[in-house]
């Protein structure tokens, strides 16, 4: 079983750990044995984390046997978290930390220097920089026709089912950060918390992966092919 990051050890230079008024509250609930704030927390994440857990094991019912694991080390682990991140970004990496332990299991395992090392992999054909916002690190503007198009048309279920199609194709490293970033909405500093990967490197990842992502909703809509 994979034991909760240690966040015990300080030096008398580190700031004042300062939790989310919501992350304190509930931390108290939990160190007071309360079951339904754990199964609140469980309702909250538990899906996602499945999810994220997929990209490491093989088979949804394995997924779930990882995220359940996961959430014992939470419970084994919440007397020493002190909230120098987020709740739910300790309890991600819990997750991503148990599953890469089942993945080696499974012999499904890459290493992670590997595995993010974007900077050093062979470089892909990616969309101009100009199809995304530099203030906010999401898409600037929508693809092709999609500014014209039926809402009911990008809400529909094949849409998003093409999207998550879309996502499950991508390589491992850029398939867990868009996970993370756009289906889970972490924030990039939590998602290179989570994943131990620098900032550049989330980076690259996420504007490959959104690129391939938002070629594919192209192709599906029938609009404009996009740069490379």
């Amino acid at each position: 079983m994979t034991t909760p990051p240690d966040e015990a050890d300080t030096t008398p230079s580190a700031p004042e750990p300062t939790l989310f008024e919501e992350d304190a509250r509930l931390l108290a609930r939990l160190r007071d044995g309360d079951e339904a704030a754990f199964e609140a927390l469980i309702t909250r994440y538990h899906t996602g984390m499945v999810r994220l857990a997929s990209n490491y094991v093989s088979g949804s019912a394995v997924a779930e046997e990882v995220a359940q694991e996961a959430w014992i080390g939470v419970l084994k682990g919440i007397a020493r978290f002190e909230g120098r991140s987020s709740l739910r970004t300790w309890i991600y990496r819990i997750l991503v930390n148990t599953a890469v332990s089942r993945g080696r299991r499974e012999g499904r395992s890459v290493p992670f220097s590997v595995l993010f090392d974007a900077e050093t992999a062979p470089s892909e054909a990616a969309m101009d920089p100009a199809y995304f916002s530099s203030a906010t690190d999401h898409w600037a503007t929508k693809p092709g026709s999609w500014a014209g198009a039926p809402e009911e048309r990008l809400l529909a279920a094949e849409t998003r089912s093409r999207i998550y199609d879309a996502i499950a194709a991508l390589p491992p490293a850029q398939r867990e950060v868009i996970t993370l970033r756009d289906v889970q909405g972490f924030a990039a500093d939590e998602v290179c918390n989570i994943l131990g990967i620098g900032e550049s490197n989330q980076r690259v990842l996420l504007h490959r992966a959104r690129s391939k992502v938002r070629r594919s909703l192209s192709q599906y809509l029938g609009t404009e092919p996009a740069p490379a």
